[in-house]
């Protein structure tokens, strides 16, 4: 008979080998990505469970193996003085949910600890985090539990004893802390780049506090590049022989239009797709959540289609496809069903592989249309868009074929098109895309279609598609019009392709003023950079106003400007101000190359937007000499300086206004 100490053991060695290593690997790089980019890890637990969580913060603020940077974690339990006051003016069940809400920020992460996964406390804590647009990980005891059911991912031990699934919790955050450094090691190496963590949607109000949630539609591929060099032709045959080739992966169909709606600030995004069960199926599933994507998988059986393309000097030698078992789809779950009602925006990469044509996906396509904009990608061996999407956007040649309208691929024709698309389809606009050229935007049959012109570019077009239908819905999700949505959908697309296409997704992206302002801060900040700010109105953009951004600029490694609200400048300058709209304004200040970012605030003062942007140096002009500047003592608060730069005398907006009424006076 074992004895108590042997059960134990024995207990413990059964559980150990059932751990979950490949999520908890997963969520460690997730972590050095996150955390070294500026954002920040909360745990909580109660009793051996906060001993836990301490541990990992520990482990993080300081170091688990070799040195390194330190990392932003806090164990909630551990300010005495917060659970307390908490406990005894809220009550128990809040002394965690209300640290989340003070200290969480949309793309931080929440990892929760509980070996029952029922304590109230922390259950409030995973809603907490969820409202607030956290990542939300659980690690528990024996599943299901109500723990497991209310965050994004869990790592379920499968024991009996909590001194058993305690002992399992230990290790786990020994693995995790270990893919954390072994991430970081790899970047510092030079080995892999640090992924982007925005599309550069312009608009889509990234820097704002509060998250937004696109759910993608479609078919999911794999697709792997092999890129190389190509001096000679085989002796065999005619056929260019490729040699230091190299492999990379990345998701395809929209799982790469996931991935890409995954790079904006503030958005959550959830896939729902079908994914198999082979090899490429669980690396397709493993790239995805490494990008913070969530995956909602209809596939019972199947597998993933791979793509592979040959290429040298950015072009295509050829491409192959892998035969394969079509994914077969099951029920909806009901946790995609969640996500289309609550979803801002909806987008559908319809890629002819079943997924859009599901009877129950479409039912809550329906519903989903009815609440929130729905953009369509459609293609043309897959069904007609649902009743209700605001936007579809095929290319020229999927319009070709689904319209049914020959004649010449010209603009006229592909107006033709789209009207003929938007004569047969239950869509609101239809938009034919047209790569280089740029689109047409047909709203009416009756009324003039909106042409959006391209720009010429060089690049790798694979994934521009999904690129500019994630965009238009995105920026539809915030309330912008057909119009605005496709020309910077457009744009962006342009962009994209601009920067490589998919080659770009595996670079670190310098500073682009489309980033949401306050995330692009955290990720300096947390580099050793240095974050200047300024602030005013700008109204009517000129010469003293350039200077003054200039000079700002210079002193140091990025410069995000706070310009008051439309509302804000009436208030300040009276009823005649402003002269130019606050969105138009930003976007002068954006074009400028001095500038990084641009924040709006509502207030007459800055000091609400300062405290969110806690920038190091806080800049002013020079007819400020002499005199304390307003908000100084907050700035100075958390170590920043307050500094005057000259100031270029004869520029003044008011004095230039006052000229024109005179000049306008005198006619």
């Amino acid at each position: 008979m074992a004895t108590s100490g042997q059960s134990h053991i024995q207990a413990l060695t059964a559980a150990l080998p059932l751990l979950d290593t490949d999520r908890l690997e997963a969520w460690g790089r997730t972590l050095a990505r996150r955390l070294s980019a500026g954002r920040r890890l909360l745990v909580a637990g109660n009793g051996g469970s906060a001993a836990e969580a301490q541990h990992l913060t520990s482990e993080l603020v300081g170091r688990f193996d070799a040195d390194r940077v330190p990392l932003s974690a806090i164990a909630l339990h551990a300010d005495s003085s917060s659970v307390t006051a908490i406990g005894n003016d809220y009550g128990i069940e809040e002394v965690f949910a209300r640290q989340v809400r003070a200290h969480g920020r949309p793309g931080d992460v929440l990892l929760l600890i509980s070996t029952s996964g029922r304590s109230p406390n922390v259950l409030a804590a995973a809603t907490a985090g969820r409202e607030l647009g956290l990542e939300t990980w659980a690690l528990t005891g024996r599943g299901p539990s109500a723990l497991a059911e209310a965050c994004d991912q869990t790592v379920c031990v499968q024991a009996d004893t909590v001194a058993t699934v305690q002992e399992c919790h230990l290790v786990a955050i020994h693995v995790l802390c270990a893919a954390v450094d072994a991430m970081l090691a790899t970047e510092a190496s030079g080995v892999m780049s640090v992924p982007v963590t925005a599309t550069g949607t312009a608009g889509t109000g990234a820097s704002e506090n509060r998250v937004r949630h696109l759910v993608v539609v479609g078919d999911l591929l794999l697709d792997r590049d092999i890129t190389g060099t190509v001096e000679r032709l085989s002796p065999e045959a005619p056929a260019p022989v490729v040699s230091d080739a190299r492999a990379t992966e990345r998701p395809g169909g929209a799982g790469l239009a996931a991935l890409l709606a995954a790079r904006e600030p503030g958005w959550r995004v959830s896939l729902v797709c079908g994914i198999g069960r082979g090899a490429a199926d669980h690396r397709v599933r493993e790239l995805l959540q490494d990008a913070g994507v969530e995956v909602l998988d209809l596939a019972t059986a199947g597998h993933t289609p791979v793509k592979t393309r040959v290429r040298t000097q950015e072009r295509t030698l050829l491409r192959f496809d892998d035969a394969h078992t079509p994914v077969r789809l099951g029920p909806l779950p009901q946790a995609a069903r969640a996500r289309f009602g609550a979803a801002t925006a909806v987008v559908v990469c319809d890629y002819g592989r079943g997924v859009a044509a599901d009877t129950e996906v479409r039912s809550a396509l329906e519903a989903a249309a009815r609440r929130c904009p729905v953009v369509w990608d459609p293609h043309p061996r897959g069904p007609a868009p649902v009743t209700g999407v605001a936007l579809a956007v095929p290319n020229a040649a999927e319009a070709c074929a689904l319209a049914g309208v020959g004649g010449s691929r010209d603009l006229a024709g592909d107006i033709r098109r789209g009207a003929a698309l938007l004569d047969k389809w239950p869509v609101r606009q239809v938009a034919v895309t047209r790569g280089r050229q740029g689109a047409v935007l047909v709203a009416s049959t009756d009324s003039h279609p909106l042409v959006i012109p391209g720009r010429q570019v060089a690049g790798d077009a694979c994934g521009a598609g999904d690129q500019l239908a994630v965009t238009a819905a995105m920026l539809l999700g915030t309330g912008r019009l057909p119009s605005h949505a496709m020309t910077a959908a457009v744009e962006t697309a342009t962009a994209y392709v601009e920067a490589g296409g998919p080659t770009s997704l595996a670079r670190p992206r310098h500073h682009d003023v489309r980033e949401g302002a306050l995330e692009m801060a955290e990720r300096v900040r947390a580099r050793g950079g240095k974050v200047v700010g300024a602030g005013g109105c700008f109204d009517l953009l000129h010469a003293g106003h350039l200077s003054l951004l200039k000079q700002a600029r210079r002193l140091g490694d990025v410069l995000v400007v706070c310009i008051n609200s439309d509302s804000s400048v009436t208030r300040l300058k009276g009823p005649d101000r402003p002269v130019v709209g606050e969105r138009e304004r930003a976007a002068l200040l954006e074009a400028l190359d001095c500038v990084d970012g641009v924040l709006v605030f509502e207030e007459d003062s800055p000091e609400q937007v300062l405290a969110e942007l806690r920038p190091q140096v806080w800049v002013k002009g020079g007819d400020y000499a002499g005199r304390r500047i307003a908000e100084s003592d907050l700035v100075e608060s958390w170590g920043g300086q307050v500094v005057v730069v000259p100031y270029l005398d004869g520029h003044s907006t008011t004095s230039r206004i006052a000229r024109a009424k005179q000049k306008e006076g005198a006619r």
